[in-house]
């Protein structure tokens, strides 16, 4: 028995004991490989249980996909993440490849999911998503695609390999991952402390600074490359971005494009802004001048993860179709490296320091956020209403008495500030751009309330109580919110700044009694909007992912 897989086996089992009503209808088998791949896109995605339950898929007409996630819209590109799981449930060793006609069947669904053209039959839980991205595709975003194959086995064959190879699908559009029970136990121990040594090229800057240690100097890929060859994402495990290896972008591209460039690529360290490394100690023999060998403990990389993964995948890919790197020189290429030695209590400085250095691009800031002054006063005033406030990313969904700070954002957004397009599909600037309209003033009874209402509009999303739901359901949960919102402060004769701890239990009562007659005349509103704007035709599922993604129904809903 291989006792990682034997790990994850333990994992999946908690799964379905603690959560069955996540997994679709089955017999323990099934249950098991749903629950297998349910492990696979939390760790994958770095996304709670819950969040991943959301992108199960698998039951009758799934196009052999089990999990898909559809990430926002990011300079005119979407990522697509398709996971298919096959697991083993008698067969602990892990020796087992991943089965030929399972890759076989991806390269086909690919094929067929990202062609708005072509028609095929669907189950509920993916129809509405493959029908997003296919309106995506044809309002002329550019979908990159990372299909993830998962076993608690090895590798697929060399012949599985010349059928992804054949397909014709370019690697910049459609990356092949494979992710195993070694993949997951690599992620759940990320918390390790990394010792290691790195040698520089050349003369390198040290110096005390503000009771610091700083060093700045060259660093060979070839040396990047083989430290995470030994480590991995060990190193990330303080870098906000981490890698985005299972979402191919244009930055990984690019970088990628310079390193495989024989004309390019003695320049790398001209074109890349470098890698930004804090330790709690670095060592080196202060007697020579330069090529010093350093020794660190407790690295890790803050700034610089997406290039140094792309230089590892890039100097020792995964695909034998690139063996040929293997033989060029990669000798005379170098990039930037910085280091600060920082002490324990240096958290709140480390903190302000990734920020820094990653906050021009455009990321999740949560964690950055989460000690804002704002944050720690709405836990409080969260708490005295009897909830829980969650303002940093943890494991789990918590019950119906936790409230996270991303869903609060998010609800907040849509409902008390009107804007449900952008509560969906900007949630990346949710604590960037948008932090100061969405956490300005806004008291824990107004937040919570929201939250709330954004939590039930949802659970008839997931769990309609009408027994024909509209097709529209799936895309709308952020504009019945707002309408359920609105509704209610009608009916208290109250404005949004009346809302606080004074009233809160009140209002609460009013919602818990009406929020199903809300919810109705919310559908009502927006069935009416949609005839206002299509007439009396039918509506196609990719036209109505447009309508709700553009925020055509508006001012049709506007008071």
């Amino acid at each position: 028995m291989n006792i990682n897989a034997s790990i994850v086996d333990q994992r999946i089992t908690g799964i379905i004991e603690d959560h069955p009503e996540w997994l679709p209808d089955g017999d323990e088998n099934a249950k098991k490989s749903s629950a297998f791949v349910l492990l696979c896109m939390s760790t994958a995605l770095e996304l709670n249980l819950l969040e991943s339950a959301e992108l199960l898929t698998e039951g009758g007409n799934d196009a052999g996909v089990d999990g898909i996630h559809i990430s926002e819209v990011d300079d005119g590109e979407f990522a697509v993440t398709i996971f298919q799981g096959k697991y083993k449930v008698k067969d602990l060793r892990g020796v087992a490849n991943f089965p030929e006609n399972g890759v076989q069947k991806a390269v086909n669904t690919v094929a067929t999911l990202f062609d708005p053209a072509k028609k095929i039959e669907l189950n509920n839980r993916i129809a509405p998503k493959v029908e997003e991205i296919r309106s995506l595709v044809r309002d002329g975003y550019i979908p990159s695609v990372s299909v993830v194959l998962c076993n608690n086995g090895t590798k697929w064959s060399e012949q599985a390999q010349n059928w992804i190879t054949q397909s014709g699908f370019t690697e910049d559009q459609v990356m092949w991952v494979h992710y195993n029970h070694d993949s997951i136990v690599s992620v759940l121990q990320r918390k390790k402390t990394v010792d290691d040594s790195i040698r520089l090229e050349g003369k390198a800057v040290i110096e005390d600074f503000n009771f610091r240690r700083v060093l700045v100097g060259k660093v060979a890929v070839t040396e990047i490359a083989e430290l995470f060859n030994r480590h991995n994402d060990l190193l990330l495990e303080r870098n906000i971005r981490r890698y985005l290896g299972l979402h191919s972008n244009r930055v990984n591209s690019a970088i990628h494009e310079t390193l495989a460039n024989t004309q390019k690529r003695d320049n790398f360290y001209f074109f890349n802004n470098g890698i930004t490394m804090i330790c709690r100690k670095f060592r080196h023999n202060a007697l020579q001048g330069e090529n010093y060998q350093l020794k660190l403990e407790g690295m890790q990389i803050i700034n610089g993860g997406q290039t140094c993964k792309t230089i590892q995948q890039t100097l020792y890919p995964p695909s034998p179709r690139h063996l040929r790197l293997f033989e060029e020189s990669f000798k005379n290429v170098y990039v930037l490296l910085r280091i600060y030695e920082l002490s324990e209590d240096d958290q709140n400085f480390v903190r302000d320091i990734t920020y820094a250095t990653n906050s021009q691009n455009p990321v999740d800031l949560r964690d950055l956020r989460s000690n804002d002054e704002i944050q720690r006063q709405l836990e409080i005033g969260i708490r005295d209403l009897v909830y829980t406030y969650k303002h940093k990313r943890e494991e789990g969904g918590g019950g119906s008495s936790v409230v996270t700070s991303s869903i609060l954002a998010e609800s907040v957004l849509a409902i008390w500030l009107k804007k449900p397009q952008q509560a969906k599909f900007r949630r990346k600037e949710h604590f960037g751009k948008l932090y100061g309209a969405i956490f300005k003033e806004l008291n824990a009874a107004q937040a919570l309330l929201a939250t709330l209402i954004f939590r039930h509009v949802e659970n008839e999303r997931k769990r309609p109580s009408t027994e024909n739901p509209p097709d529209f359901l799936p895309y709308a949960s952020h504009y019945i919110s707002m309408l359920v919102g609105r509704k209610l402060l009608a009916d208290k004769n109250l404005q949004l700044s009346d809302v606080s701890h004074l009233n809160f239990k009140d209002i609460h009562d009013t919602f818990g009694e009406q929020k199903l007659e809300y919810h109705r005349k919310s559908i009502d509103d927006i069935l009416k909007a949609l005839k206002e704007c299509y007439g009396d035709r039918d509506i196609s599922l990719q036209q109505l992912s447009a309508t709700f993604r553009r925020g055509d129904l508006i001012e049709m809903l506007a008071e």
